[in-house]
């Protein structure tokens, strides 16, 4: 009887689609063009010495050992992947998408995803290339991306004289939005462009991570966490040599509809 007015009713109560209601953001749309604009002049900027990078981390991707090889596909039956597995441990990764010429450039891998360790990759980032005459980093709004010791390094790279002020007291450091404003700067040698809250999706590196997801991290089996450090970086070896490609970037701001 249930199922019968369940059909009649066009419902599907076996059934969820998830939703996020969005959050609060007085920017959201200044951040949307901002980051459509840096998309856009990425070739541009490319011409005249620039670097425009989108960053993001993946963090504790567990080296997952399979107790039994992988089954081929055979006629009328689909690969079989064995269910039980070893556990070897995590590792996290910060990965570099450069936008205007499709490669990932300059990985970072450790154990953890610290402030210590973004302003660790953001150094061996700029020392990569030190003929940029300025740097672009999307980021999303993670509190290390807007940290005191980031805002340090960029007044650092700049011989800025400025006053930073005292963390969670006065001047730039005080909180997290004058942190952001100042990271944001246009006229920094390093300057960094945030994503909407919630809006993550518009962070091009995260389209290369859902890549890296299917064609690797997905199926793989990693006998420890130096083997998922290998394959990972071999990947990113052979992306670059024989799919990298800048990604046609439609999106300009305009209202999404589910």
């Amino acid at each position: 009887m249930r199922r019968g007015w369940s059909k009649a009713a066009d419902l599907q109560p076996h059934r969820v689609r998830y939703w996020l209601t969005s959050a609060a953001d007085a920017d959201r749309d200044t951040k949307i063009a901002d980051v459509c604009a840096v998309y856009r002049s990425a070739v541009q900027r490319a011409q005249a010495g620039q670097r425009t990078i989108s960053t993001d981390e993946l963090t504790y991707v567990q080296a997952l050992e399979r107790l039994a090889p992988d089954l081929p596909p055979r006629p009328g039956r689909v690969a079989r992947h064995e269910l039980e597995y070893k556990r070897h441990g995590t590792l996290s990764f910060m990965i570099n998408f450069d936008v205007a010429s499709g490669r990932v450039v300059c990985p970072s891998e450790g154990p953890t995803r610290t402030e210590a360790d973004f302003i660790a990759h953001v150094r061996r980032t700029i020392a990569s290339d030190p003929a940029a005459t300025q740097w672009h980093f999307v980021v999303d709004n993670l509190d290390i991306h807007c940290s005191e010791s980031l805002v340090r390094y960029v007044a650092e790279k700049d011989n800025s004289a400025q006053d930073l002020g005292v963390k969670y007291v006065c001047g730039v450091l005080r909180s997290r939005a004058s942190r952001a404003a100042f990271l944001a700067e246009p006229t920094h040698s390093i300057v960094f462009h945030y994503t909407p809250k919630h809006a993550s999706w518009m962070n091009q590196v995260e389209i290369w991570l859902s890549i890296l997801v299917r064609k690797l991290l997905r199926r793989g089996n990693f006998h420890s966490i130096d083997d998922l450090r290998t394959q990972v970086l071999a990947f990113i070896d052979y992306f670059n040599c024989t799919m990298a490609k800048p990604f046609k970037w439609t999106y300009q701001g305009k209202p999404l509809h589910a």
